[in-house]
């Protein structure tokens, strides 16, 4: 691995779970990201034919609809209802901390893919994961509220702030977050990524491994993935020895950060037959978990595009590599990291 911190490889995996940490709760915050995931995905769920009506956001082809909005809404009720004293980080809708925060935060994208959505094709989801401690008898001490309180401060990479709801400002929680999983106090403790169009929901805990359901296919199937609607697949990648091997990645709406993407795509081409540009980072990194693809790097995403994925691909036995700034890199699978250039210079 590279000595650069910016490309340093968080600790993921069964080495992430801590003997302070409840099994219970670790099983009770998958079950709320699950539940939360499934009640976005049923929003987008209702779409019919055709093309979805949507607004611009910072750019052409940056798009958000009503069914982002109502289905972020989805995801924060069941969130709420299950977690009261849970902060709460979205795409549409900013972060929201309540009066007296737990010490667990959860990142959400509504529907990851909007351009995909909109224009009818099927790779788009839901995505939910959570942050917080590994022991949670600490996030109880004045140190560990002052933790809380301090990641919630910080506001998540350009997540805009909601009307009405606490959006504070000030410090970087990509640094708070990595510095924090360094020390070995807190991590990414459940997540799950429901993809109605394709019928399939991943998801993983520390510690727990990364499972696939996939009610498309039947018991018996010899499909890549395995598994039924009512039988969960456990998930180990692919073989790194595979021929033709393929590489995801994505790229961003402003034109000078293309063009810092193009480049870096090409130093990362040896070693692949080919590359996928699939429009959804949270399905990449499920696919690279899955091993329907080799490798995923992209630059410049932000924190609830990769949360729930990167857990996935973590917990499906493969590194991850997170940013520790915005933008930064965000990639998993069979990659060489040290091959990712240093970062855009700001302009």
């Amino acid at each position: 691995m590279s000595t650069n911190p910016k490309h340093k490889q968080s600790a993921q995996g069964a080495a992430e779970t801590s003997d302070g940490q409840d099994p219970a709760l670790r099983r009770q915050l998958l079950a709320v990201a699950r539940e939360a995931a499934a009640a976005g995905a049923a929003v987008l769920a209702e779409r019919g034919r055709g093309r979805v009506a949507a607004d611009t956001k910072s750019a052409a082809g940056d798009w958000v609809t009503d069914f982002d909005r109502r289905a972020e809404m989805a995801v924060r009720d069941v969130i709420a209802a299950a977690r009261p004293n849970d902060a709460i980080t979205g795409e549409e809708y900013g972060r929201t901390v309540p009066a007296d925060p737990s010490g667990y935060r959860w990142s959400i994208d509504p529907l990851d893919g909007t351009a995909n959505f909109v224009r009818g094709i099927v790779y788009y989801c839901t995505s939910v994961a959570v942050f917080g401690p590994l022991d949670e008898t600490a996030a109880a001490t004045p140190a560990g509220k002052a933790t809380a309180a301090a990641a919630a401060d910080a506001p998540a990479a350009n997540a805009p702030a909601a009307p009405g709801s606490p959006a504070a400002s000030g410090g970087n929680s990509l640094a708070a977050d990595a510095a924090a999983m360094d020390a070995g106090t807190h991590g990414w403790l459940a997540a799950a990524v429901n993809a109605p169009a394709l019928g399939t929901e991943y998801y993983a805990a520390a510690g727990d491994g990364a499972w696939l359901v996939d009610s498309t296919l039947h018991v018996g199937s010899d499909a890549r993935r395995g598994g039924s609607a009512t039988r969960a697949q456990q998930l180990a990648g692919g073989d790194r020895e595979e021929a033709g091997r393929l590489l995801a990645t994505g790229f961003g709406y402003d034109a000078d950060r293309r063009q810092f993407q193009v480049g870096a795509l090409l130093g990362l081409m040896p070693g692949f037959a080919n590359v996928r540009r699939i429009g959804s980072a949270a399905l990449d990194l499920c696919l690279v978990a899955d091993g329907t693809l080799d490798a995923y790097a992209e630059y410049g995403t932000q924190e609830f595009d990769w949360a729930a994925g990167a857990l996935i691909v973590a917990e499906a036995g493969l590194p991850v590599l997170r940013p520790r700034t915005d933008p930064g890199w965000q990639a998993a699978g069979h990659l060489d990291f040290d091959a990712l250039p240093q970062e855009q210079p700001a302009t």
